[in-house]
């Protein structure tokens, strides 16, 4: 007979995140969410173990759709990557994270789908932290002025063949693709990638007002990282950022590493879109959580100083600040209500994406959970479908 695991998890308050409940509790058995509450309500059965953080918060496990690497692994450099992706899996647990996605950059053809498959084999693993829950595509089909640090010859035209066949070498792990509006073809890509069941996002672009319609009309739903792979705002003439900043059929991405966005620009997102219309992402290259150093983003190098990640010719190259960090961003310079903030990083990037099992503490849903201490907001506690997978030293 195998014996289930129960554990009930003790915090200050939970943030759940559609509110706060103080002096709360969650009750797990093996990989499910069996209760949550005031501790009040819950007994003390034999058998159930018992783990109480004082002076902490708890929040459902974060989940960060465009994420490029960490750890000394890069999602797009499968096999020359120094490390594997155990080691990103590893330090996005020990940082909240329970579900990431390994985001891809553009590089030539042949090398981008022997990339994906050998990344979506590499996911099939089981991994000791966070897991790889789909594979993020950030092009090819994007706009060459617009393409930040990936290399130019390998961005392409739309083609419908191509399309499909890196949706194949993902094995059905591909959730989402970056493409710009003004290309050619662009709609029929859209209704192409909703039909395969992947996210058409607009982003890398210099689409003007009617290009980006264009999409949204033909099911475009999402922005690609907000501000940054665009044109500025302009007064006078409407583009992505300030369609996607007023369409609400629009949820948009920002990157909460405070460098990429000014801090009144993430106010302003923050007063244009509804919250649950943001998803804060990390954009992490290789070199998050490792030393300053070279590294790389596909084929691109990036060099990475005080934690500053650009390329050779001081392009923002991704960034090195995770999840845990990055969502305080949304407060201090979004105004968002805590909750607020941490529906950001956790139900709405699951609802965006269709993780209906996560991102929420709810019986029933996956037993992801992170536990904070309150001043520091250091982790203390990570909590991947029902399995410690980190815990600070001293708790």
């Amino acid at each position: 007979m195998i014996k289930r695991v129960r554990r009930l998890y003790i915090a200050d308050y939970l943030i759940t995140p559609d509110h706060r409940i103080e002096n709360g509790a969650v009750l797990c058995e093996d990989e499910r969410i069996l209760a949550v509450g005031g501790l009040s309500a819950f007994s003390r059965d034999p058998g159930l173990e018992v783990l109480t953080f004082n002076n902490a918060y708890m929040t459902p496990g974060f989940i960060d759709t465009h994420i490029h690497g960490a750890g000394g692994f890069d999602c797009s450099s499968v096999d020359i990557s120094p490390r594997p992706i155990d080691a990103m899996s590893r330090i996005l647990g020990e940082r909240g994270v329970t579900s990431f996605f390994p985001t891809v950059v553009a590089s030539p053809k042949q090398e981008m789908l022997d990339n994906l498959a050998k990344l979506a084999k590499e996911m099939q693993r089981e991994l000791p932290g966070a897991v790889a829950a789909g594979i993020n595509l950030e092009g090819p089909f994007i706009n060459p002025f617009k393409r930040g640090a990936q290399q130019e010859e390998s961005i392409l035209p739309i083609d419908l063949e191509f399309a499909r066949d890196l949706i194949d070498a993902g094995g059905g792990l591909v959730k989402v693709m970056t493409f710009a509006p003004e290309l050619e073809k662009a709609a029929q890509l859209v209704e192409f990638l909703i039909g395969c069941g992947v996210k058409p996002s607009m982003g890398h672009s210099i689409a003007n007002e009617e290009q980006t319609m264009r999409a949204i009309d033909a099911g475009a739903s999402y922005c690609t990282h907000l501000f940054n792979g665009m044109p500025p705002l302009h007064q006078r003439e409407m583009g992505l950022s300030s369609i996607a900043l007023t369409d609400n059929r629009v949820t948009v991405e920002l990157i909460i590493d405070g460098r990429h966005i000014h801090p009144r620009m993430v106010d302003l997102a923050c007063r244009c879109k509804q919250a649950h219309q943001l998803v804060g992402i990390s954009d992490c290259t290789m070199a998050a959580g490792m030393p300053n150093g070279e590294y790389r983003i596909g084929p691109s190098p990036i060099k990475v100083k005080d934690g500053f990640s650009q390329t050779e010719q001081s392009i923002l190259a991704g960034t090195t600040t995770m999840l845990d960090t990055g969502w305080h961003s949304l407060m201090s310079c979004g105004h968002l209500a805590e909750t607020q903030a941490a529906m950001a990083v956790t139900c709405n990037p699951a609802a965006a994406f269709g993780l209906g099992d996560r991102g929420i503490l709810l019986p029933n849903r996956r037993a992801d959970l992170a536990i904070f201490e309150q001043k520091t907001n250091r982790p203390l506690l990570t909590v991947c479908n029902g399995k410690i997978v980190y815990r600070a030293e001293n708790q």
